[in-house]
């Protein structure tokens, strides 16, 4: 069994020298994924990737329209943390963050040998970001620091659950993704800080920490996956050019995001963080050429992993350029960045890993390949509101509307299979 047939969030069972250079040792556990089927409980709460990656591509699209309608002045813009900043939270701890606790509440069990979250704390869980974004839709009518605490409980609350989960000595590796927790804790509470009215501009340095967050963490994470099941992929087809890494491209990689967030969130605009964004562009374009993309075209739930790290390439260059030049607006980095890379690879993700971890094979449905085009689209036109000021409304709309409908196409698909039990009769 390959990882392009079956696997999900962690390697295969035949895994290859690349995820053995580049993946975490995966601890089996047989308890919870290949114990014999007995009775079952409701499957939306049976893993972790179930509630959270349903919760992230439903409110993905919600989150965006109802932006969209506040600026056609269609609907009210809440007082507590309205405009830009509302838009920018939600979206980062809205749904960037329900895709993430889907991702580590699956991913730690298969490389941490944490116990699963399921059944009632997994309904606690999600249960408390649904708080949080129904605290923040409902501020005017609700004290401010209970709009604040509603939201900022969700990351103690995943951070004690999942803290509980881990085995004793279970690594620097599980423990560096608790400690990102920490750090979404911080930027979500400076948004909170401004939104009541103890700070003055800390809301978009919040936003901004917790999209380098989640820019950090795709490449890492995606250093790890992309490689290893394109060389399963392609080994399974006989090929012989199949993909590299170097360890010191990695760290380079690595540290330049990293670099860009500092120099970003501490220096602020400027060519230090454009000399820093450049480096991390080139850094990311040499890393993904050397990962085989274009022989995996073939295979849409593998390629959209490629497209989605390209995203992230693209844009550091744009945010270089924004900041060496007066070409290219800040806007459009942003976008590339957030629509284009995280929006991609959050659905490349769940599409793959609700596949996996569901028992069924790793095909990707023909609506599912249309909605990997459309989320770029968005990405794209949403790059072009800036550099197209006169149309800046209208090319906003299309660029919601592909992004819409293209979640709306992930839920039509995936829904089904995130409600349902897996096809194999298992638990989970």
């Amino acid at each position: 069994m390959t990882a392009t047939r079956t696997g999900g969030l962690g390697p295969s069972e035949e895994a290859a020298p690349v995820a053995a250079k580049h993946l975490p040792r995966m601890v089996n556990k047989s308890a919870t994924i290949q114990r014999s089927p007995g009775k079952q409980g409701w499957p939306l709460l049976g893993y972790g990737f179930r509630s959270f990656f349903l919760l992230a591509s439903l409110y993905a699209p919600l989150a965006v329209l109802a932006w969209l309608l506040v600026l056609m002045g269609a609907a009210p813009d809440p007082a507590y943390m309205g405009g830009p900043l509302l838009h920018g939270h939600e979206m980062v701890f809205g749904f960037i963050l329900a895709g993430v606790l889907g991702f580590l509440t699956t991913a730690l069990p298969n490389f941490a040998g944490a116990t699963p979250i399921t059944g009632p704390p997994l309904a606690l869980l999600a249960g408390v970001w649904l708080a949080g974004r129904l605290a923040l839709r409902a501020a005017d009518l609700l004290p401010p620091l209970a709009v604040a605490g509603a939201d900022l409980a969700l990351i103690p609350v995943a951070f004690l659950l999942l803290s509980r989960s881990l085995p004793h000595g279970s690594g620097k590796r599980a423990a560096a993704f608790l400690l990102l927790f920490l750090v979404f804790e911080v930027a979500n509470a400076l948004t909170h800080l401004e939104a009541i009215g103890w700070t003055n501009d800390t809301g978009q340095t919040g936003v901004r920490l917790g999209i380098y967050a989640a820019l950090v963490l795709i490449a890492l994470i995606g250093g790890r996956i992309i490689p290893s099941f394109t060389a399963n992929a392609l080994r399974a087809t006989g090929a012989r050019r199949l993909p590299a890494s170097f360890a010191v491209l990695d760290a380079v990689a690595i540290g330049s995001t990293a670099a860009v967030a500092a120099a970003d969130l501490i220096v602020g605009q400027g060519w230090l963080v454009g000399v820093a964004a450049l480096l991390a562009g080139l850094a990311h374009v040499a890393r993904l050429s050397f990962w085989r993309g274009l022989q995996t075209w073939r295979d849409p739930l593998l390629f959209i992993l490629h497209v989605g790290y390209g995203w992230l390439a693209i844009g550091f260059v744009l945010l270089a350029g924004s900041e060496l030049s007066t070409l290219i607006p800040a806007s459009a980095a942003l976008h590339a960045l957030t629509v284009g890379c995280v929006g991609t690879m959050m659905m490349a993700v769940m599409s793959r890993a609700a596949l996996g971890h569901t028992g069924r094979p790793l095909v990707a449905h023909p609506l599912t390949v249309l909605a990997y085009a459309l989320v770029s689209i968005a990405a794209f036109l949403r790059i072009a509101v800036g550099l197209l000021p006169d149309l800046w409304m209208e090319i906003l709309a299309g660029a919601a509307a592909s992004w819409i409908v293209a979640f709306g196409l992930f839920l039509v698909v995936y829904a089904p299979i995130l409600l349902g039990p897996r096809i194999d009769g298992r638990p989970g």
